[in-house]
């Protein structure tokens, strides 16, 4: 799947489970009409239907064999049911997929829109055994039969065979597993066919399994249908063998209206057409697939439009609504897909194994994107472009994620883990290989800063050694696998790659990685196969020596959470690691890692690269690493920042990167001064080094002209927290103020000259694009006066002419203090913006601009019009906690929780309350502040949530004390310096 959002990428299943009663109670109807219809009698083999009854509503219905009704046993005895892995009694071979969602253009939004479906399995049977397992959730099983042994292939009819009694089927809801009783056991080393049909509903809300997706077009309300399997939800479409190591071909057939087309894995085979019962259907089959997982097997009904290229002899199409193709929006992806696919062909020696590849921007899709072979999905955010959308940092974006999804058909489908505990040698390669592509393709683009920005930032913030989530772990159920998909798997995971091919080079890791691919291609691999790949390579050569093996090292890093902290002391050479843990306690003895990590130390002195060294222990001496008394001696550890880990030095090699940054901050790559001024903050934060320490190192700022690094410096000195709450901290705020404002002339003037003079000119500079947000927003907040007009201009000239939009790179802040340093008539203006637009991503943007009014009527009208209408109807837009995020908002959010807290639940659920619990609870640094937020919550809650409830404002309350002494050291560092 594609890089994920903050927010995460998996629905709750809330919606599921309301379907899964359901579903049992229509089982334990059917159970009823079972008994009273009787048992049908077995017959002769025939398609597989209903028990016995010919369906009038499915193609050319015949009289077909008997369906045991499959049943939930909540009685049942212990079994392998009870486990989250398939018994290995049988090997799927191959499907035949047959599925028939009954969308309809003139019934676009039925209330329970289902799908029917047969499927025939061929399986080779490994262990003898008279009870068979598939995966099955929320499906009818509308009939099953055994057919077998069959005829071996190649010794004529492979479907010869008898068949196998099917006494009793029933359903395993815990573990999700469609359960036969055979009458007899199947032969080892035999081939067998399992032949079901089955049914099951189309999902309107959740985005796993089958979906339906409405949206507008061509000035018409319209819907399609569209798949997603990843990880465990191909057993919600199909009975099927749903573990990734069961790789099988697929021969897949879609019946769907014919005003739609069908799209698939691979390319259209054949098409007919059925009557039933007066209406027309079109029945479209595909060419059989690889060897693949359930996971990558995919189908989209839809009445799109494409475009299309073939690269090195392979069509390409990219999918989109008729406008969105017509306006040109799909052109940039489909340019930029065929080059990556040669680039990669190219790099890994190994070609696109499939013959074709169509890529689709579905309205919205949850997932944000998904690999499927041969049909990409994308949401359409992800993947269009409007072509006079210059200024945007979308480009990049859409280079990004394209790349990694198409990174994906190798890495996961061409070679897919064994099980989901590796799920990161997918989603680690692929977003490794994002950033090699578009390096590629745009040398200019600073590689090593994209990769701190867009990955390395982030997850050094949420990793640390006292979580239990390494990147391989093991899975114990569902709920665990679907958890995998987050930050340690995606960015760590690309971390952990990046670090590897830094002490490897290029070559040596490329030749690795190709012995790799071409020795598990079309099969599973767990990393045990890939770090001896590697260390075959390396013992093929005599120039790298690493300090262990390969196995080694990257089972340091992938089997432990958290990461290392490498101190240098300069005056000795000494280098010692430990744990980073959240606000480390000094002299702490509770705190314990039983493991070091095995670390590849790239460094610098004075400028100049050095050689590689290891830590391979708790701490090492390097003589070379110590410096003199000369004011231009210095060292820096961590090369480009290509090692997972932060760096602290002592005292004097802190001085002396303070002193180069003052001589000459040139000297210092753009990389370091942002990994510096990152790392310090994190580091004081957290009881490492004193914040005085870190705040010596923006001294040299007015003499920083990098927009990137003013990033990093502005996101550690004016995080979130202290913006939405300058009430309390208004003396460190007005020291702040003039620190900063003093030394961010000269770049804001440069920038907000360029901004009204001729913004264009930015459309190559991705890493401005990406900071002036931020840019804007802490120069406004910092109440410089030319940065509020700038807003004001904006704002006013996009209200007097919609045409003048706000470039997307500024908008955010531009829109914020638009709102903030206007009135009703501002406001009214972006709420009929808002009502208007179909666009989820912009919909946000806009109703979290909407929070910025200073105006408390504005506000309480605000929340009001969020809990009584269907406006706001994104999962994301929670209107209650946008208001309390802001400083004024806050103490009129809890307001209107007292009066309005039942609507506000029901409208947002209660889990809304925890994080308005932080944003409420923002200011409370005693006792009798967490009793009084407590009685204010506990009528919320329920009687067994108010401890934890309680608890967790006791964090609350202990954090803020930390920050407030934070902050009144910052405020006497700032009196000192400004």
């Amino acid at each position: 799947m594609g890089p994920r959002s903050g927010s995460g990428f998996f629905v709750s299943r809330a919606a599921a489970l309301l379907l899964a009663g359901l579903a049992a109670a229509l089982l334990l109807a059917l159970a009823v009409l079972a008994a009273l219809y009787g048992r049908c009698a077995r017959g002769a083999p025939s398609e597989l239907g209903r028990c016995g009854v010919p369906d009038a509503g499915k193609p050319n219905a015949t009289p077909e064999p008997e369906a045991v009704t499959a049943t939930p046993d909540a009685r049942r005895p212990s079994g392998p049911w009870d486990g989250l892995r398939l018994p290995p009694g049988l090997v799927p071979l191959h499907y035949e997929l047959e599925l028939w969602p009954r969308l309809r253009p003139d019934e676009l939004n039925p209330p329970a829109l289902r799908f029917s479906g047969r499927v025939n399995i061929t399986v080779r049977c490994a262990q003898a055994t008279a009870r068979l397992l598939l995966h099955s959730l929320l499906l009818g099983c509308d009939g099953a039969e055994v057919r077998g042994p069959l005829s071996p292939p190649g010794a004529g009819d492979a479907a010869a065979g008898g068949r196998v009694p099917v006494d009793k089927v029933w359903l395993a809801e815990d573990t999700q597993y469609l359960v036969l009783e055979l009458g007899e056991a199947l032969q080892p080393g035999s081939l067998y066919e399992l032949q079901l049909s089955f049914s099951g509903p189309v999902y309107q809300d959740a985005r796993e399994g089958l979906f339906v997706n409405l949206y507008t077009d061509q000035g018409e309300r319209r819907a399609l249908i569209a798949s997603q399997m990843e990880p465990t939800f191909a057993r919600n479409v199909f009975p099927c063998f749903d573990e990734p190591a069961l790789k099988a071909t697929f021969n897949i057939t879609i019946i769907h209206h014919p005003s739609y087309v069908a799209l698939s894995n691979m390319p259209k085979l054949g098409q007919s057409e059925k009557d039933v019962n007066g209406s027309k259907w079109t029945v479209t089959t595909f060419h059989t697939t690889p060897r693949m997982p359930t996971y990558l097997a995919t189908f989209v009904i839809c009445d799109y439009g494409h475009v299309s290229r073939t690269e090195r002899g392979k069509e390409i199409r990219i999918w989109a609504r008729k406008d969105a193709i017509a306006n040109g929006n799909a052109d940039f992806a489909l340019n930029i897909s065929g080059p990556i696919f040669s680039f990669l062909e190219d790099l890994f020696n190994i070609s696109y194994p499939l013959p074709k590849t169509d890529i689709i921007a579905l309205p919205t899709f949850d997932s944000r994107a998904m690999e499927n072979w041969g049909l990409i999905i994308f949401d359409e955010s992800l993947l269009l472009l409007k072509p006079d959308d210059e200024l945007t940092e979308q480009k990049t974006v859409i280079s990004q994620i394209v790349s990694h999804e198409i990174g994906h058909q190798w890495f996961g489908n061409l070679v897919t883990m064994s099980w989901w505990n590796n799920i990161w040698l997918n989603e680690g390669f692929a977003t490794h290989f994002e950033f090699e592509v578009i390096n590629y393709f745009n040398p200019k683009l600073p590689g090593n800063e994209v990769f701190f920005s867009n990955v390395l930032h982030d997850v050094l913030r949420k990793d640390h050694s006292m979580v239990p989530r390494a990147v391989s772990m093991k899975v114990e159920n569902f709920t665990e696998i679907n958890e995998l998909f987050d930050i340690f798997t995606y960015n760590k995971g690309a971390s952990l790659v990046r670090m590897l091919s830094s002490f490897l080079n290029e070559n040596l890791f490329i030749s690795a990685l190709k012995s790799y691919l071409r020795s598990f291609s079309f099969s599973n691999a767990k990393q045990d196969d890939l770090w001896r790949h590697f260390q075959m390579a390396i013992d093929d050569q005599s120039k790298i020596v690493l300090p262990a093996t390969v196995k080694s090292i990257m089972d340091s890093w992938t089997y432990q959470s958290g990461f290392p902290v490498i101190t240098l002391n300069v005056s000795t050479g000494l280098m010692k690691q430990e744990p980073f843990h959240l606000g480390k306690v000094k002299n702490q003895t509770l705190l314990t890692h039983n493991d070091t990590w095995i670390v590849p130390i790239l460094w610098m002195k004075n400028g100049a690269t050095q050689s590689l060294v290891w830590l391979d222990k708790s701490s090492k001496l390097f003589p070379d690493m110590q410096v003199s008394n000369s004011d231009h001696d210095w060292v820096i550890l961590n090369l480009n920042m290509t090692g997972y880990y932060r760096v602290n030095y002592d005292k004097l090699g802190w001085e002396k990167l303070i002193q180069q940054l003052e001589n000459d901050h040139k000297a210092i790559p753009v990389v370091h001064r942002m990994q510096m001024i990152d790392d310090a903050f994190s580091l004081s934060q957290n009881n490492y080094i004193e914040i005085e320490t870190a705040l010596d190192l923006t001294k040299y700022l007015a003499e920083e002209d990098e927009i990137i690094v003013w990033h990093t410096v502005l996101v550690n000195l004016l995080p979130s927290n202290f913006v939405s709450d300058v009430g309390n901290y208004y003396d460190t705020y007005t020291l702040l103020k003039k620190y900063l404002l003093k030394r961010l002339t000269s770049i804001w003037n440069h920038y907000s000259t360029i901004i009204r003079e001729n913004v264009a000119a930015l459309r190559d500079d991705y890493l401005a694009l990406i900071s002036l947000n931020e840019l804007i927003g802490s120069v406004c907040f910092l109440g410089l006066e030319d940065c509020l007009q700038l807003s004001r201009e904006f704002f006013k000239n996009w209200m007097d002419n919609p045409e003048n939009e706000i470039p997307n790179p500024i908008k955010t802040e531009i829109l914020c203090y638009g709102i903030a340093l206007g009135s009703d008539k501002e406001w009214d203006f972006l709420l009929n913006i808002y009502a208007n637009s179909t666009n989820e991503e912009e919909r946000i943007q806009l109703a979290s601009a909407m929070s910025c009014s200073k105006d408390p009527r504005i506000l309480i009208r605000y929340m009001e019009y969020a809990i009584t209408t269907n406006s706001f109807n994104f999962k994301e837009t929670n209107i209650i906690e946008f208001v309390a995020a802001v400083d004024v908002g806050r103490y009129i959010a809890k307001d209107f929780l007292v009066n309005n807290w039942q609507a506000v639940i029901e409208r947002y659920g209660m889990q809304s309350l925890d994080t308005l619990m932080d944003l409420i609870g923002r200011t409370i640094t005693t006792d009798a502040q967490v009793m009084e937020l407590q009685q204010f919550f506990s009528p919320m809650l329920e009687e067994h949530q108010r401890p934890a409830a309680h608890a967790k404002l006791q964090a609350i309350k202990n954090k803020n004390l930390e920050n407030k002494n934070r902050n009144a050291r910052i405020a006497a560092w700032l009196q000192k310096n400004t």
